[in-house]
């Protein structure tokens, strides 16, 4: 026996056929089992791809529905700031009008107390000028004369002059106002004028000019119906008519209305003669 005999042999054993067969079998088994595992994953794989294609899709339309809703909402919201500041000043409107309305009606209510005490006094000055004239009357038809105003002797002034006299006189009391030409309201020279009316003179409307209508006579030699003026002759600021004893009739001003006085109370500067 060789002294080796003993030692196996290291050479692998030979393959059968069968078993070469029987591992190609399993191994084209593995190969197409993975291929279809490989096929099915990437049909699975490739869904996704599908499916994250159409999300940019409905991302885009979510996005615009998102803005149109903002859009809507905006405009409401400007609709109804527009109508909130429509019924505010609609509001603030009729809030003013009212007050307008109270305002109106106060001064109404102020204009009208006004007028009536206005009305109650004009009525007191007529019948204060009225007994005023009565007693004026009775004085020229007795005769009497004073030096208080309150009339002159009918024996002192006759025709034409008695006439403008007895005029003037019954208008003592009257008012006083510029540009007045009666019948209860007179400036000077509106009261002359009408005064020689009575008796168909007639006279310039201003006093300047009637200063000036007639012959100049002094202050010494005045007579019944003569005419005073104040200032120059034809430059004149006011008028008036001489009464006689001393007394004169003039619209002075507002303060005094129409009085008669004598010529100390107010010396005239001249005096001319119509009658």
């Amino acid at each position: 026996m060789s002294h080796t005999a003993h030692i196996r042999s290291h050479r692998k054993p030979r393959r059968s056929a069968s078993t070469i067969a029987m591992r190609a079998g399993v191994t084209g088994g593995v190969l197409s089992t993975l291929a279809v595992a490989g096929a099915s994953g990437s049909a699975n794989a490739a869904e996704p791809v599908t499916q994250t294609l159409e999300l940019p899709t409905l991302t885009a339309d979510l996005a615009a529905q998102v803005a149109q809703s903002a859009d809507v909402t905006q405009q409401a919201a400007a609709s109804y700031e527009l109508q909130a500041e429509r019924d505010a000043a609609a509001a603030e409107a009729a809030k003013q009008a009212e007050a307008d309305l109270a305002e109106a009606k106060k001064k109404a209510a102020e204009e009208k107390k006004k007028a009536e005490e206005a009305a109650r006094k004009a009525a007191a000055e007529r019948a204060s000028r009225t007994a005023e004239r009565a007693t004026l009357s009775a004085s020229v038809d007795t005769g009497s004369s004073d030096n208080s105003g309150s009339g002159v002797s009918s024996s002192s002034a006759t025709g034409s002059a008695a006439a403008v006299i007895a005029f003037v006189q019954a208008q003592v009391g009257d008012a006083y106002v510029t540009g007045g030409t009666g019948p209860n309201s007179w400036d000077c020279s509106g009261l002359v004028q009408a005064a020689f009316k009575q008796v168909n003179i007639d006279l310039p409307r201003v006093s300047q000019s009637q200063s000036t209508a007639g012959t100049q006579v002094s202050l010494d030699n005045l007579q019944p119906g003569d005419i005073l003026y104040w200032g120059g002759a034809g430059s004149a600021y006011h008028v008036g008519v001489y009464v006689g004893d001393g007394m004169f009739v003039g619209a002075q001003n507002s303060s005094t209305g129409v009085v008669q006085a004598p010529l100390s109370y107010d010396p005239p500067s001249g005096a001319v003669r119509v009658l």
